[in-house]
């Protein structure tokens, strides 16, 4: 089976869809299957770290293309960034041969129209892998007006490739309900969520002690953010919460990974003279374990309108390490899923943006209860959104996807020489 995936990030970016996508890719090649990735040549985060335009890494072609070097600090820098991957992406597809499955994600957003044309042209199945759904986000943040010339032209392109998808890949019920909301055959939608990076992401008591003597937080109690920093997952609460409580000495805000609204937070805590806000970078894949195992609280959030447009996929690494966390969003979403099978809800605290009294008595509680003894989340829960669990599905239907591929192309060949 040739397989073809498009995605602006893969490995070695350490960004949510780059280390997914890396996991299927990595698994398909093991199992004999020809696999080839484009993807950008510069980091998602980071474009001034560049990557090899071509290379053969455990079985896989990736095939990097040139784009232009915007920092994603403005709109309109994002947009040119996307833009240029679209057009030099789209020539790059012109001399590629047909696949017998393509998958695309979302990163640039409507890189699945350009999938759908290929596999008009060129033939091949397509498998739609919806990361987060685009022009709904920009229109959720504000960034477009649902009425506009711009929103209809890209929410027009969006159905067209949804429609000419074989199988579309949901990561939860509310991003399924709102692509069947959009006219599309909900039996073409299957639902699996991502999962955790179960070989590299575990409790790591030394790592944890190791990380924590390196940025001075030994003896404090740790609220962590980690991951992508987005206008999607707005951090304003957190924040006030961290002026409030910056008297505590005993209590430190860490915020790890990248994004637009890192450089906010760092904004913040400069303005405000704020010690207890600690700044770092994404972690290496080596150091994710010590990194993420370094708290004793973890933080998610979800912007009150992003439900079924948008994903926080770091709950599962949260589940896989097992620190207790605080969700801070809507009260109806994928993390409020989890929250309610959890066997012990004391482990999960959630409250809504703007909550910041409420917010800053879970932190006072846990700083004085969980130093004591830090309680573990549900690791059989864990189990269930952990790589060996979810990967196998996802290979599974894209494999299924081929031969379904093989069997109507065997019945054109049997026409053709019932003809003759």
């Amino acid at each position: 089976m040739k397989v073809l995936f498009l995605n602006q990030c893969f490995w070695p970016d350490v960004v949510a869809t780059a280390q997914q996508l890396t996991d299927v890719a990595v698994s398909l090649a093991e199992r004999g299957q020809d696999v080839t990735v484009i993807a950008s040549n510069r980091g998602y985060d980071n474009p001034e770290i560049h990557f090899p335009g071509h290379e053969r890494w455990k079985g896989i072609t990736i095939r990097r293309i040139r784009t232009i070097a915007a920092e994603k600090k403005t709109r309109w820098r994002r947009a040119v960034n996307f833009g240029s991957f679209l057009v030099a992406c789209a020539l790059r597809l012109l001399f590629t041969p047909r696949q017998d499955v393509v998958v695309v994600l979302t990163s640039p957003p409507l890189i699945s129209w350009l999938g759908s044309i290929f596999t008009r042209l060129k033939g091949g199945r397509l498998v739609f892998w919806v990361m987060d759904l685009n022009p709904d986000e920009a229109i959720a943040a504000g960034w477009l007006r649902s009425n506009s010339l711009t929103a209809k032209v890209l929410s027009a392109l969006l159905k067209s490739s949804m429609q000419r998808s074989d199988t579309i890949i949901a990561l939860d019920r509310f991003v399924k309900d709102r692509i069947v909301s959009k006219g599309i055959a909900e039996e073409k939608v299957e639902i699996i969520s991502p999962w955790s990076s179960d070989r590299v992401a575990g409790f790591d008591e030394r790592g944890r002690e190791a990380f924590r003597r390196e940025y001075g937080l030994s003896e404090k109690f740790v609220v962590m953010y980690a991951g992508n920093h987005s206008p999607c997952h707005p951090l304003d609460t957190v924040l006030d919460v961290a002026l409030v409580m910056r008297e505590r000495r005993d209590i430190a805000f860490c915020f790890v990974g990248g994004g637009s609204e890192q450089r906010k937070v760092r904004e913040f805590s400069r303005h405000n003279q704020l010690e207890n806000i600690l700044c770092l970078p994404y972690q290496p894949m080596s150091n994710l374990s010590a990194s993420l195992s370094a708290a004793d609280m973890h933080v998610i959030v979800m912007g009150e309108s992003f439900p079924g447009i948008v994903h926080p996929s770091k709950i599962y690494n949260i589940l896989a390490i097992g620190i207790p966390f605080l969700y801070i969003g809507p009260p109806a979403s994928h993390v409020t899923d989890i929250v309610g099978q959890l066997r012990d809800r004391n482990v999960a605290k959630v409250a809504r943006h703007g909550e910041t009294a409420r917010i800053t008595r879970y932190i006072t509680e846990g700083a004085e209860t969980y130093r004591r003894a830090l309680p573990r989340n549900d690791a059989e829960l864990g189990c269930q959104f952990s790589k060996n669990s979810l990967l196998p599905r996802l290979i599974g239907l894209l494999e299924a996807t081929d031969k379904e591929t093989e069997g109507l192309r065997t019945t054109v060949q049997a026409a053709k020489a019932h003809s003759a």
